[in-house]
């Protein structure tokens, strides 16, 4: 019976909507959902026509991850073709459910959901990320640079927002394995705090931190955000990669957070991913939650104007707003790439089903930036001096300071 319906489903695919796909059943059958198709999905079992009759990103994805679906041909290809196969649903929308406002993003479910997605190995990330293992949007000043030149010119871009000058303390929110705080210690001479949830990360970065000869200037910490004391205080704040952990009901806390461990006239730098959606749905026909059950566990994106509301009732100011989008959509393409080349490697690091999961994640990731779903903000903030009416901005009139010297990184001033 179910076979009827696929066989129905194709058909009208074909009338109306013909898609360059062919569908390989398990039994033999063979079936072109258009012509010329470069991509073929095997049906491995029965079970496997039901994400079909009812598509979405998600229930394709999932298809794949556990197994009744084989992908023959380029990944990227396919991703734009499940989307296509998506929208020939009735009643599609790209739009997900409204956020989950009661979401748990304890500091024990918080450590959790990092060890989950972070804690995989180190190994596994060094087989498709750049040599410093930065794990965020690089920044293409051109757009042919390759992924090691587009990181560092990534790392670069936020030490020159954060206008970072030596002996200054940088608290590096999320710092991953270490690159951005060996990247401001070494050029800019500032002292830093990485934190970090992930117990790899953070026994990685000491090491790293250690070979640098930089350990009188670099300190890392397996530490939440929520525990540092107020009292520390920093004169600059990044944080990258890392607002997408905390959940929008606690957007308010965090960037207060930020707020009291900001010295009266410092700065911060908050780099993360946000929906496109102003309610901050999750979108993408499916994808969003794809991403929710396989990859990111609580992860919640919020839109821009959420973020920025919540930014400034904390206390900040908003300075500077970048959209880095079409950055990411490339970085996520680069990464797709090397982790393709490299796929029977990842399966035998991380095992079939996860090489799975993130075989799709990138490529559908890369898609998703491209298409305009999901979008990445860096948001400039400073902290206004205190008993001061008109309080002025700490940073320069103009961006003009953010592309001195032709863009080459300054040389190291410690380590």
């Amino acid at each position: 019976m179910l076979e009827k319906h696929l066989l129905r489903r194709v058909e009208a695919i074909r009338q109306r909507q013909p898609i360059p796909l062919e569908l390989a059943l398990w039994d033999g059958g063979r079936h072109q959902l258009g012509e010329s198709s470069r991509i073929t999905l095997h049906l491995k079992t029965p079970r496997a026509i039901a994400p079909l009759l009812h598509p979405s990103l998600h229930a394709l994805g999932r298809a794949y991850v556990e197994g009744l679906i084989d992908v023959e041909g380029p990944v990227d290809e396919a991703i734009m073709l499940a989307e296509q196969l998506a929208r020939t649903a009735p009643g599609t929308s790209s739009l997900g459910s409204l956020p989950n406002w009661i979401a748990r993003h304890t500091r024990h479910s918080d450590r959790e959901a990092i060890a989950y997605h972070y804690d995989v190995s180190n190994e596994f990330y060094a087989q498709f990320l750049d040599p410093k293992l930065v794990y965020s949007c690089a920044y293409y000043r051109n757009g042919h640079e390759d992924l090691a030149t587009a990181q560092t010119q990534k790392l670069e871009h936020i030490c020159r927002k954060l206008a970072l000058t030596p002996g200054q303390r940088l608290l590096d929110i999320g710092c991953g394995w270490g690159a951005l705080a060996i990247h401001a210690a070494r050029h800019h001479g500032v002292d830093v705090v990485g934190i970090t949830l992930s117990r790899q990360q953070f026994d990685f970065a000491r090491q790293r931190v250690r070979e640098a000869g930089l350990s009188d200037h670099v300190e890392i910490r397996l530490e939440d955000y929520r525990d540092l004391a107020a009292r520390e205080g920093f004169d600059r704040i990044a944080s990258v990669g890392m607002f997408e952990h905390v959940g929008l009901k606690n957007l308010g806390a965090y960037f207060a957070r930020v707020h009291a461990l900001l010295r009266p006239g410092g700065i911060a730098l908050n780099h993360g991913i946000t929906s496109s959606d102003p309610d901050s749905r999750s979108v993408g026909l499916g994808a969003g939650e794809f991403i929710e059950q396989y990859v990111f566990p609580d992860g919640e994106l919020p839109h821009v104007s959420l973020a920025i509301h919540e930014l400034s009732a904390a206390g900040l100011e908003l300075a500077d707003a970048e959209s880095l989008r079409l950055h990411y959509a490339r970085t996520l393409a680069q990464w797709s790439a090397a982790f393709e080349a490299k796929l029977d490697t990842m399966r035998a690091l991380a095992g079939e089903r996860r090489a799975r999961i993130w075989r799709m994640y990138l490529a559908g990731c890369a898609h998703a930036f491209a298409r305009g779903w999901i979008n990445l903000y860096q948001l400039l903030a400073f902290k206004p001096l205190t008993g001061q009416a008109l309080s002025p901005s700490p940073l320069p009139l103009t961006r003009d300071y953010m592309y001195h010297d032709g863009w080459s990184v300054p040389r190291p001033s410690v380590g």
